[in-house]
């Protein structure tokens, strides 16, 4: 008789393979460090640079769009950084999702 106690997996199939996940994940992370995404807005007039952390890296203004003033600096500066944090999340969703085809984990575990 096999009793369930908590979340210990009794499986070692099931262990090895989530081994093997944290060791792709802690990988997968460090990679998503070194990958870069680009946002813009205003027709390029602002572009934002972050990494698969979600870190901005650099906020690149063109000059004209600094005569426009403050309120649509503001907002142009404001959708290009969205823009990069999406892709940057977006980035990171599919990283993961490489990450975890094929493992066969039961739905739920991460």
């Amino acid at each position: 008789m096999s009793i369930n106690r908590g979340s210990r997996v009794n499986n070692p199939n099931m262990l090895k393979q989530i081994q093997q996940m944290q060791a792709r994940m802690a990988r997968m992370q460090e990679e998503l460090g070194g990958m870069t995404v680009t946002g813009t807005a205003g027709g390029g007039a602002v572009t934002v640079v972050a990494d698969g952390h979600q870190q901005v890296h650099s906020v690149v203004i063109q000059a004209e769009v600094l005569e426009e003033g403050p309120e649509l600096l503001g907002d142009l500066v404001l959708a290009a950084v969205n823009s990069a944090l999406d892709q940057s999340r977006d980035l990171a969703t599919r990283q993961m999702g490489q990450l975890t085809a094929g493992l066969n984990l039961p739905p739920g575990l991460l």
